[in-house]
């Protein structure tokens, strides 16, 4: 093979594994510019207005902020758990209670970019969720259990006031669209 063929073939190696890289990273990435233009409206909701959307074409706006302060989390939940928005964010799954009521307010997103930290929790961690109205309550982690799909009863609104943290389990598995969710249940601390 001569030179000139070698290089060739090098050069298109080399493209094709940056094209993988960036890829790779498209998500991630994202993932965080989301994050940044969510908190833009957060703020701007706190501040009086009606729910801010993040960006003029979205079809979701920011609902609450969840904080979990051992690990340095702090992120804004979306109004809605649908594959286009989880993609952006945590979300609020519909029908659940609404963050600052009592009830069972059920939270998704995926295991491998917003709630890739719940693999980190500990029974006892202290969750923060922020409503709209700027009240925050505070949870305490009870446990944390893998659920199949179907087990729907984890989404009641009448199961008790608590928060539930949703996501597919297991977090390091390579397909998407397990029948495993891995959930978190915290308990209302006492003010």
């Amino acid at each position: 093979m001569s030179t000139l063929w070698r290089r060739r073939v090098a050069l298109l190696a080399l493209l094709f594994g940056l094209g993988f890289t960036l890829r790779g990273a498209y998500i991630p990435a994202k993932a965080w510019l989301a994050q940044r233009l969510l908190e833009a409206a957060w703020q701007k909701g706190l501040a009086g207005s009606p729910p801010v959307r993040p960006w003029p074409w979205a079809d979701m706006t920011p609902l609450a902020r969840l904080r979990q302060p051992r690990l340095g989390i702090d992120q804004i939940v979306l109004d809605d758990a649908s594959g286009r928005s989880l993609a952006f964010g945590p979300g609020h799954v519909v029908g659940s209670a609404r963050p600052g009521q009592p009830g069972n307010v059920v939270i998704s997103a995926h295991r491998d970019t917003h709630f890739r930290w719940l693999a980190a929790l500990r029974a006892g961690d202290e969750l923060q969720l922020q409503n709209a109205g700027g009240v925050t309550r505070r949870y305490a982690v009870v446990r944390m259990t893998v659920h199949h799909a179907t087990e729907v009863e984890l989404l009641d609104p009448l199961a008790g006031d608590q928060l539930r943290l949703v996501t597919c389990y297991p977090f390091d598995a390579v397909l998407p669209g397990t029948t495993l969710r891995y959930v978190v249940t915290a308990m209302p601390r006492a003010s």
